[in-house]
């Protein structure tokens, strides 16, 4: 079958592959060079928030169809290096998101541009009007996640101690404050809860004590040995430098 272009539809094909002309998105099939990171990794411990309520939308996110980490076998490979540098000192990595389909990218961004939806707003944006989350870079059309080599992750120390549940509905706590007042995570304190969209989770914020800094540092440190580089807005985001697909963005659902 013979497909038109119509005259309407193509100067905005030609702007478009203009603007994009080395960005591909692929969907459907996980393809073989990803891997489940327990496969890897069989001791990591999984938090996956989108998978769950408890995350900035409040609702499970679209393509999530299980708590599951992908990750490309690159950085996946990579990732089991920081958890071997871990082991020695009793401590393991806790992963938040790996792989993020665009679908869910596309949830993030309808979510967004409802701005009457706030119901998060006291726990994971409560200093950010929520109409300014593209303008400050917290929300985007495009996720690195989505490109398989990007990890949120964090530091827990073994035994692990147990992590509370999230029950829905229950009061919300500012992502901001201390750790024994915001919700409470088993990890090391990094100074603020994930996904906390504030000052105080960029990296090198010097508003923070001295413990929360130098566990931020330990993070950041190993994670730069095996490759990966930090996102200067978010303790927990790294990309590995090397990833295998930088302009591919990938939909196939976490399963």
């Amino acid at each position: 079958m013979k497909f038109k272009l119509s005259l309407a539809v193509f100067p905005a094909a030609v702007l478009l592959a203009t603007i994009l002309p080395s960005v591909s998105f692929c969907a459907d099939a996980m393809p073989d060079t990803f891997v489940h990171i327990e496969k890897v990794i069989p001791d990591a411990l999984l938090d996956i928030r989108y998978f769950g309520e408890h995350n900035f939308l409040g609702v499970r996110v679209d393509g999530y169809l299980a708590p599951a980490c992908i990750l490309t076998k690159p950085a996946a490979q990579a990732l089991a290096r920081v958890q071997k540098d871990l082991a020695p000192f009793s401590m393991t990595l806790k992963i938040y998101d790996c792989y993020r389909p665009q679908q869910a990218v596309n949830h993030f961004v309808r979510w967004a541009k409802d701005i009457d939806d706030t119901k998060t707003k006291k726990e994971f944006y409560p200093t950010v009007d929520k109409r300014n989350l593209f303008r400050d870079g917290y929300i985007d059309s495009r996720s690195g996640h989505s490109r398989g080599s990007t990890v949120d992750l964090t530091i827990v120390p073994l035994p692990a101690p147990v992590q509370p549940a999230y029950t829905s509905g229950e009061p919300l706590k500012e992502c901001y404050l201390p750790a024994g007042v915001r919700f409470a995570d088993n990890s090391l304190d990094m100074g603020t809860g994930f996904d906390c969209f504030h000052e105080l989770s960029h990296p090198e914020n010097k508003n923070l004590g001295t413990q929360q800094r130098s566990y931020r540092l330990l993070l950041k440190t190993l994670m730069a040995r095996h490759g990966f580089r930090n996102y200067d807005k978010e303790w927990w985001h790294f990309t590995l430098n090397n990833e295998p697909y930088p302009d591919t963005y990938f939909n196939f659902p976490v399963k």
